[in-house]
């Protein structure tokens, strides 16, 4: 049963996203969109277990959302032909589903709003994982590795900004979109790493919130063809994507990278990013991108027949050119395990234990906790796993840690 709710939750945040993106078109108001989508999402949780989901959920939340637009308009009226504003768009009767297309351009027109270079890049960030991404306040602040009250603080001031801004909601002209990319760039692939490892919850992958992540980056990339961020952007997801088959057993049960069958990874997605990844370095020969570094590391592991034959060489000295590698704890924690299964656990722990800022991150302390197991040093090992397990992750991935607790010496 709590399975059922879950999947039901997952369903209307995901296709509450669509519904925001078309609100925010039709009203030009993002807190009255917000406002109404949001009631609209609680109404279907009410409902739809009672009555059953409707065949086209995306439709009947946009027209309880228009309808509860139309009642706050309404409400709020102080001056003449607010009526009127708020009947042109009232639908009173679901109609059919909005065009792929408009329900693709409305989605884009909302990132690149969230985007704006008037805001703070962080803000940017974290306003369009919260509003496109569909994550809560306490996943946004969980990705930016940023308390949830300060996090709550940040949305609402990059809110109060687009409204007292009046940014535009739609796709920059050509010469724009350079300004815009960083913070799109980033969002997408937060939104990805959501989907791709859940912050919390009964699975381990979300896959309609990475399918979203590659479809934007699909669109970014017929925006700006030629720029190495996006081609790289692209380049990485699809290769991390293609191992999704092999990452979870007949048991719901994550299954690492080591232990991966590789025959279930896609070729062709794996064929089609080590192509973009080429095409990105032939753009970035003097000034590496953090996308494509990444993409590069993702495609020496994608290339490699068996774990057992990963070239750690080439994957360390990617992300020895890893730009910001020096200031990205996450990056330099990537790095440590990488050296650590080239040079054995000992250098490996050094690094790890050397890194600042991640005593709130749940996989530095699995991280430590998992070669401290390799140097047979039961107790820390136990404490490590203990405060990654309190720190909170998808249950799968609990389960997982648990599992590698199991098997130690009990104490």
């Amino acid at each position: 049963m709590a399975r059922a709710d879950d999947a039901l939750a997952r369903l209307v945040r995901e296709e509450g996203t669509g519904v925001l993106a078309t609100l925010i078109r039709v009203t030009g108001q993002v807190d009255l969109a917000q406002d109404a989508a949001q009631d609209a999402m609680v109404r279907a949780l009410e409902t739809w277990p009672r009555d059953g989901v409707p065949d086209n959920p995306r439709g009947w939340l946009l027209v309880t959302a228009k309808r509860r637009a139309v009642d706050i308009i309404r409400r709020e009226a102080r001056r003449a032909g607010k009526e009127t504003e708020a009947m042109m768009f009232a639908d009173p009767v679901p109609g059919p589903a909005e065009p792929p297309e408009v329900i693709r351009d409305d989605l884009l027109r909302l990132v690149f709003t969230c985007c704006h270079p008037a805001l703070a890049l962080e803000a940017q960030v974290a306003l369009a994982l919260r509003t496109l991404g569909g994550l809560s306040t306490a996943e946004v602040a969980r990705s930016l590795l940023v308390p949830e009250p300060t996090m709550a603080k940040r949305l609402s001031r990059a809110r109060q900004k687009i409204a007292q801004a009046r940014i535009p909601y739609r796709v920059p002209d050509p010469d724009e979109l350079p300004g815009r990319l960083a913070g799109v760039a980033a969002t997408v692939y937060l939104i990805f790493n959501e989907g791709y490892a859940a912050g919390a919850g009964a699975d381990l992958v979300r896959v309609t919130l990475t399918a979203e992540a590659i479809r934007l980056a699909r669109l970014l990339a017929g925006l700006m063809p030629d720029e190495p961020t996006v081609l790289g952007l692209l380049a990485l997801l699809l290769l991390t994507d293609a191992r999704r088959a092999a990452r979870v057993d007949p048991a719901g049960r994550p299954v690492l990278l080591a232990d991966q069958d590789r025959s279930k990874w896609d070729a062709d997605a794996i064929k089609e990013g080590v192509e973009l990844v080429g095409r990105a370095l032939r753009r970035t020969p003097d000034h590496p991108d953090q996308y494509v570094v990444q993409a590069a590391i993702a495609a020496c592991h994608a290339l490699a027949p068996a774990y057992a034959a990963t070239n750690w060489d080439a994957v360390i000295s990617w992300y020895d050119v890893l730009p910001g590698l020096a200031g990205s704890p996450v990056a330099r924690l990537n790095r440590a395990a990488a050296l650590a299964e080239r040079d054995g656990p000992g250098p490996g722990l050094a690094l790890v234990d050397a890194i600042d800022g991640l005593t709130g991150y749940p996989w530095w302390h699995a991280t430590r906790a998992e070669l401290l197991q390799r140097l047979d040093r039961p107790a820390e090992a136990r404490a490590a796993y203990e405060q990654a397990l309190a720190l909170g992750m998808n249950e799968p991935q609990a389960g997982q840690l648990r599992g590698r607790m199991s098997v130690l010496p009990p104490q």
